[in-house]
């Protein structure tokens, strides 16, 4: 399947405003890692506090592998290379690419991943 402009535009658009949605989310949040452990409180505050800590820790780990896939993608664009699965060199399904327009495998190489994990 060989993308005509219009398409990459597209999917340039849609990957530009996640990029967007994600950065925004991110300030907004405060996604800042709070301090845990505190020194003052009970102990229920203390978990909570460090609960939190590690949640926002992960959040901010998870935005920034997100934010990596979106530069990735957009590079391929650029490159000529987006829609192209990087296992098996076939053209990825523009459903999936609608769905994940960051991906970097078809469905059966991300399925054969995930079962090898």
């Amino acid at each position: 399947m060989v993308m005509n402009a219009r398409e990459l535009d597209r999917y340039k658009r849609l990957l530009l405003e996640k990029r967007q949605e994600v950065l925004a989310a991110s300030a907004e949040g405060g996604r800042g890692v709070p301090a845990g452990r505190t020194p003052v409180g009970d102990p229920v505050d203390k978990a909570n506090a460090d609960t939190e800590a590690d949640l926002q820790i992960r959040l901010h780990q998870t935005d920034g592998r997100l934010l990596r896939a979106i530069e990735d993608a957009l590079a391929r664009i650029s490159h000529g290379a987006y829609g192209v699965c990087e296992g098996c060199k076939r053209s990825i399904s523009k459903a999936r690419l609608e769905a994940v327009p960051w991906t970097r495998h078809c469905r059966d190489c991300k399925d054969r991943e995930h079962s090898a994990a």
